[in-house]
């Protein structure tokens, strides 16, 4: 297979890492506004088949105008979600496969953002879903890990474990510290503020989706391996959208394991304006305080010797089982940042998230996942996935949890 990845921050560059190790890949180029962070990451990998090219990823033209010069058999989106439509339309239009980790930005109802959806995540994706059906090609969506391999858990869990799924919450948290910073987000500083700010959204049969007011319904989960009690709330999340097309459950949401001091930083840079993505005059400079705010922080890829802890992404799901008795899970995925520092040289939250692309196009490759139009992870079996994730060095479990809690 011959892939190209736009974004060599720190989830391209893990995917380049993993995909090396891979014989499906006859070939790979890592793609970046600057050419240097794709050269460094290709030399990283020491391999003729992984080759490094410069693109603007914001450009449509110059994305269409890179797929034409490497002809690649898909191209894999691991930039921020802001990107996602122009290197998206750019496939479409270039008649070649796409697969993101993070899908279309949503935009908040006008009127009632707290209550109502207005355009959901992945919206503008799946309203083209005809022209990729008709065009022979697909768009695998949402193939990261939160969303990803989260939704191939719950998928596995409706075929496998439950006869009715009463609720489904996807549940991320870590104990993770960084050395040296008091405040310095794992991951995109610009996704978890869309994710954490916009308000969050909720599936309930019967309802349908809708949103509340952001970080609702605080709860304390116990994560598992060591990380311990998290406080967890409601955040906006693909998963929400993805699994109730696929999996029937009365109650879908995502949490997140931010605590009390991240939440609260949170509510700062809000209050501040400092999430701001409209750009403001500074001295004759035209700047977005989100993307002013991400320059004055570490960059994430950067941060893995410094990071001490465990990542855990799961899914925790409640209804009756194959025999028709109560019961509730947690499927799960821990990585140890010290393995995979030691392993393969990345922090455990982008290698955590960069493993699920390339098990995906492994599993297309093969044949044992036919995607044709926009579909979703939960749209395949979910069994050779989690067969590959324990072959790539990863590992998934069940812990089960107390039916009688609500």
């Amino acid at each position: 297979m011959k892939a190209l990845v736009i974004g060599a921050g720190g989830v391209g560059r893990a995917i380049a890492n993993i995909a090396v190790r891979r014989k499906f890949i006859t070939s790979m180029v890592i793609a970046d506004r600057t050419l240097s962070r794709a050269r460094e990451a290709v030399n990283r990998v020491k391999d003729a088949r992984f080759a490094a090219a410069e693109v603007n990823a914001a450009e449509l033209e110059d994305v269409r105008a890179l797929i034409r010069r490497v002809g690649p058999d898909i191209v894999i989106n691991a930039v921020d979600p802001r990107y996602v439509m122009p290197i998206f339309l750019a496939c479409e239009i270039e008649n070649t496969n796409y697969m993101d980790m993070a899908m279309s930005l949503s935009r908040p109802h006008p009127h009632y953002p707290n209550k109502e959806t207005g355009v959901k995540l992945g919206d503008e994706q799946f309203a083209r879903d005809w022209n990729w059906v008709e065009r022979k090609i697909f768009a695998l969506i949402g193939m990261g890990v939160e969303p990803g391999m989260s939704d191939v858990f719950a998928k596995y869990a409706s075929d496998e474990l439950f006869s009715k799924i009463d609720a489904i919450t996807i549940l991320d948290g870590s104990n993770i510290q960084i050395e040296g910073h008091d405040f310095a987000p794992s991951f995109s500083i610009w996704t978890t503020i869309e994710e954490c700010l916009n308000p969050p959204i909720v599936w309930e049969d019967g309802r349908g989706w809708y949103t509340t007011e952001p970080f609702s319904e605080l709860e304390v989960f116990d994560f598992p391996e060591g990380i311990g009690l998290v406080e967890c709330v409601n955040v906006e999340h693909e998963e929400v959208i993805l699994i109730p097309q696929k999996v029937d459950a009365k109650k879908v949401n995502f949490k997140y394991g931010l605590g009390t001091e991240f939440i609260q930083i949170l509510k700062t840079i809000n209050m501040l304006g400092l999430d701001r993505t409209d750009s403001v005059d500074v001295q004759g400079v035209s700047v977005a305080p989100r993307d002013l705010l991400a320059a004055s922080l570490p960059d994430p890829a950067t941060l893995g010797e410094r990071m001490h802890g465990k990542t855990c992404a799961g899914a925790l799901i409640r209804g009756l089982d194959k025999s028709g008795q109560p019961r509730a899970v947690y499927i799960y995925n821990v990585v140890d940042n010290q393995w995979s520092m030691k392993e393969f040289g990345d922090q455990a939250v982008v290698w955590q998230t960069a493993i699920n692309p390339v098990i995906a196009m492994e599993l297309i490759h093969r044949g044992e996942w036919k995607p044709l139009g926009v579909n979703g992870p939960e749209w395949f079996d979910p069994k050779p996935f989690l067969a590959l994730l324990s072959e790539y060095g990863a590992s998934w479990h069940i812990r089960e949890e107390d039916p009688a809690l609500p």
